[in-house]
């Protein structure tokens, strides 16, 4: 039970509240009031229940749906069949966000990334440039670049992997394509924030299951980095910084799952790994591997 005040009554008192339907008792007048719905203008209104609206579709999302059950018949059949006659103008928008929330749902990403990714999509679709090009391709890079603006980036083989079939080289490029023309639509450079290193470090070390130690020094060898002149890609360096705090530990990871969970080739790790290699007493912490097990292990 909890306290509030009864409309009825006028004055705080104990209620008891039915979860299974949705009520709310007064224990001294036994009122049976129906728990109130928000949506997004923060109304109370209780009878506005559902869904709250969308902006990006036609009628805002608050159409309704017939349904013809199994069995239906007569004017609730028919009115069902009518409505499934008619053209929804929201149809192709509607599986097109559904696709993208399911994409979304696989990796973990929050509603905001997902609507950023719908508003995307839907300045795209408007502008009638899309046909003719891979639809799995526009969707996964819309949700590509709601990431980056975000300020949550994933990798294009993060995207890939729940793209349904399209290639990282197809979502590359549908990325450079949607980029181009938004920009082109808003006579401005388009902002796509900026992605380091540590963005994709914790979920590397993730998949690698490396031990929150290893974690740790990971990072702070990323943050040092940071301090370097070093132009290389956010991606590689964190694949990097993995690799020679792996160097300098008891368990080892072998490149070749490091280039597996990263997305990033083993000649260009080594790459990146080799432009470290020369700050390594530097950037590996102290309290991890002291400087001079750094160099022994190194010289292995």
């Amino acid at each position: 039970m909890q306290k509030t005040v009864c409309p009825d009554c006028r004055r705080e008192v104990d209620i008891v509240v039915d979860h299974a339907a949705g009520d709310t008792v007064c224990m001294e007048c036994g009122l049976l009031r129906m728990e109130t719905f928000s949506d997004d203008s923060g109304s109370n209104d209780p009878v506005r229940v559902g869904g709250p609206s969308n902006p990006l579709l036609t009628d805002g999302g608050l159409s309704t749906t017939i349904s013809r059950g199994n069995g239906s018949q007569g004017d609730y059949a028919a009115l069902g069949k009518w409505q499934n006659h008619g053209t929804n103008p929201d149809r192709a928008l509607l599986l097109a966000f559904k696709t993208i929330g399911t994409m979304a749902d696989r990796l973990g990403l929050v509603s905001t990334i997902k609507d950023r990714a719908d508003e995307i999509y839907k300045k795209v679709e408007d502008m009638k440039s899309i046909r003719g090009r891979s639809q799995d391709a526009i969707l996964a890079a819309c949700l590509y670049i709601a990431c980056r603006q975000e300020d949550k980036p994933r990798t294009f083989k993060e995207i890939h992997s729940v793209a349904n079939g399209a290639t990282k080289k197809e979502i590359g490029r549908a990325t450079n394509f949607i980029v181009k023309r938004l920009e082109e639509e808003m006579g401005k450079s388009m902002s796509m924030g900026s992605i380091h290193a540590g963005d994709f470090l914790r979920r590397f070390c993730s998949h690698l299951g490396m031990t929150n130690q290893a974690v740790r020094a990971a990072t702070d060898t990323v943050k040092k980095v940071e301090e370097l002149d070093i132009r290389k890609s956010p991606i590689s360096i964190a694949a990097a910084a993995i690799y020679m705090i792996s160097q300098v530990s008891e368990d080892k990871k072998p490149l070749k799952e490091i280039s597996r969970v990263a997305g990033v080739a083993e000649a260009t790790i080594k790459n990146s790994f080799n432009y470290l290699r020369p700050h390594a007493t530097r950037l590996v912490p102290d309290w991890y591997c002291k400087p001079e097990d750094v160099k022994r292990f190194l010289a292995q």
